[in-house]
Parts: C-alpha cells; structure tokens; sequence
C-alpha cells in the first residue's frame, strides 16, 4: 500500500506518518513549511494553495490512498479551495481518498449529530470545512469524509499545552464550562483513518469519543493525568463573550463505530493517570 499524508507534518498527520510506516506502506507525506522528523517517510513541500505542486506530489508519489489530514484553519485558500483542488486531482488519478473534516461543520442547534446531519456552520473555519467536506463528496462519491471533535495525545496537543500554559500561570484566559465536544485521542484516530484508507467504504463517517466533556472538564482530567493543580484552571462562559462558534456539539459516532474495527475511547479513559 502507498499512501500519500496530506499535512503530514502537523499533529494528527505525524501520528498518521507513524503509524503508517510501522505498518510497512510505503508513506509520503506533505509539509508547508517544514517536514517532520519520522523516519521511513518521503517528504514533499506543497502549498495547496498551488495547483501545480499538487499534480506534481501525485505523480511523482502515485499514492494508492490519499489522507487529507491538512488544517489551514479559517484560511479559506487552503481549508477550502485546497482540499477542493486536491479531491479533483485524486478523482483524476481514480485513487482514494480520505478526508478529514471537523465537528465545526455543526452549528450546536441541535447537539446532538449522526452522520447523517447537514452543515450548518457558524464560523470561518468552520464553512471552510463544510465547503470542503460538500464538494469531496460530489467529486469524488467513494472518498471517505471523516468528521472529528477534540484531538488529544500525550501532551503535544494544542489544549493540552493551553491547560499546562494555564496551571503555570505562562497563559491568560479561561476553560468554557459550556462548550462541549466529544474528544478523541490522536492514536485512535489515526488508527481509524488509516482503517478507512485501507478499505474501500464510502461516505461520511464521525470519529470521536463518547464522552461529552466541556473544556473545563477535560482540562481538569489534563490536570489529574499531568499532576497539575486542577483549582489553578480558571472557568468560565462562552456564551455571551466575544468569543465566536457553537457550544455544544456532540458527534454521535454510533454507526461509525459498528462499522470500523478500531475502538475509539471516551477521554475519561484515555486521560486516566497511567492509561494515555
């Protein structure tokens, strides 16, 4: 197999990068600015802002799968007309192609979202995403999209680094007590989307852990885990504040779930002390 990780340099894609080499396919993987450090991987510089360096990627690569693990934010440039080019050049080519989306997509109206739940988004970022996510799906029908909430891992993540930032008195701000996602650890994610990469199974798929934890409460397992002093995590409410996007939006990755080996663990697991 030899799949080529678009964003491979950032967090989830150098997971992806690992796991991918480990398992013996022949991995390459892009960066923007500069390349990522695992071994067994070929690195190739690409702005997805420019057509030609993605056309250039692909054939020189010939991936078999493609991963679009790329996060340009709010650039619209990149979130949204790079992962449109990239869906069209891979449709070109007949190679697969995983996409990975985001529960910004969601506007938080109804909580509550399944897989078969349309876009309604809020934010920037988030009608990037859904603009993204809408166009793969009508260039390219047997991709698969992979929505996603909270990415945690073994410190690296950037909630993670902001709650050590807060305990140590090195970060202003405050955790939201009233904006709730479903977190879900790197490693588990990267495993079900290289799963999904391996397969042939179309359509759009969510990709989060069970638990609904508001930013202060996973901050405070953060501070349970680390032996940080959790009373040292300040709260408060988004609602109200000059702080833009949707409070509470819950991926329910039931049907996802029943159809993907990988187990995806709920952040009270994985941030026991001892089990991440």
């Amino acid at each position: 197999m030899r799949v080529l990780i678009v964003g491979g340099s950032g967090f989830l894609g150098t997971e992806l990068v690992r796991r991918a080499t480990a398992a013996g396919w022949e991995t390459a993987a892009t960066y923007r600015s500069r390349p990522g450090s695992t071994p067994g991987a070929s690195w190739h510089q690409v702005d997805l802002r420019v057509p030609r360096q993605i056309d250039e990627v692909l054939a020189s690569v010939a991936p078999d799968v493609v991963v679009n693990a790329t996060s340009g934010q709010s650039d619209w440039a990149v979130t949204a007309d790079g992962s449109i080019r990239l869906a069209m050049a891979v449709t070109r080519r007949g190679r697969r192609l995983v996409h990975v989306s985001s529960d910004a997509v969601f506007s938080g109206s109804r909580i509550h979202y399944d897989e078969s739940c349309l876009p309604d988004p809020v934010t920037p970022y988030g009608a990037a995403k859904a603009a993204a996510e809408s166009a793969v799906r009508l260039l390219a029908p047997t991709a698969a999209v992979a929505r996603t909430s909270l990415i945690i891992g073994r410190g690296g993540s950037a909630h993670e680094r902001m709650v050590h930032g807060m305990a140590s008195g090195t970060h202003d701000g405050v955790l939201f007590t009233d904006t709730i996602r479903c977190p879900v650890h790197v490693e588990d994610l990267a495993r079900a989307l290289l799963e999904l990469a391996g397969s042939d199974r179309p359509g759009v798929f969510h990709l989060a852990g069970p638990d609904a934890l508001s930013r202060h409460e996973l901050g405070v397992l953060i501070a349970h885990r680390d032996g940080l002093d959790p009373t040292r995590l300040p709260a408060g409410l988004r609602a109200g504040s000059r702080t833009p996007g949707a409070l509470d939006v819950r991926l329910d990755s039931t049907a996802t779930q029943a159809r993907i080996a990988t187990r995806l663990r709920g952040a009270r697991d994985f941030l026991q002390e001892g089990h991440d």
